[in-house]
């Protein structure tokens, strides 16, 4: 990212899926990510709203897979590349603070971001027919509060090999076992093709 971004120019809104048997350019990377998050329902009240709700998952994202840690290093990356980012992020008012980023994922329901970031995931890696999809369960070490009585957070992942990306994951819910999550987890997914393969532990 130390290059910046490519101005997208005349890019689809439904643009064709990239040809992986060539490296995924940042121009369809872009593409993707201005537009997948168009119709996740914006939580926040009309008059508090100075900065596209497009604008902060976006960065968020890209912060992210960066290697930001918190709210801080979130804005700081935006910060930092707002000259690139303005080439394809509206930004009407900036870059967004911490603190702004902070409360939007608060009100944000984690159950539709992750649907549409499984989904935008697929549209950046085209068709994964043919693939072998392993379905594996793991449990979070530290993830556990004994004061509380909580147990290890236990997630179903779907990774896909031939990308070596994650596909999606969902939490194991408390007595209850992987076998009940897998089908949560493929109805994210676009997998028509696909070979699925899995190890299922029995936990309870």
């Amino acid at each position: 990212m130390e290059k910046g971004f490519d101005r997208v120019v005349n890019e689809p809104k439904s643009s064709p899926k990239p040809d992986r048997s060539q490296p995924l350019s940042m121009q369809h990377l872009q593409a993707c990510l201005s537009t997948y998050f168009d119709d996740i329902p914006d939580p926040r009240v009309d008059r508090t709203k100075q900065h596209l709700l497009k604008d902060i998952l976006v960065i968020t994202i890209l912060a992210a897979i960066a290697g930001a840690q918190g709210w801080e290093d979130i804005e700081n990356y935006g910060l930092s590349k707002q000259q690139c980012l303005e080439e394809f992020l509206e930004l009407p008012n900036g870059i967004p603070s911490d603190d702004t980023f902070r409360r939007v994922f608060e009100k944000l329901d984690p159950k539709v971001l992750e649907e549409k970031l499984s989904q935008g995931l697929q549209q950046i890696m085209g068709s994964v027919c043919q693939e072998i999809i392993p379905i594996d369960g793991k449990s979070l070490r530290g993830s556990y509060d004994r004061e509380k009585g909580l147990k290890n957070l236990h997630l179903v992942t779907a990774w896909a090999s031939g990308q070596r990306l994650v596909l999606g994951q969902v939490k194991v819910e408390d007595h209850s076992n992987e076998i009940t999550a897998i089908p949560a987890l493929l109805e994210l997914l676009d997998i028509a093709g696909a070979i699925i393969t899995g190890s299922i532990s029995n936990m309870q």
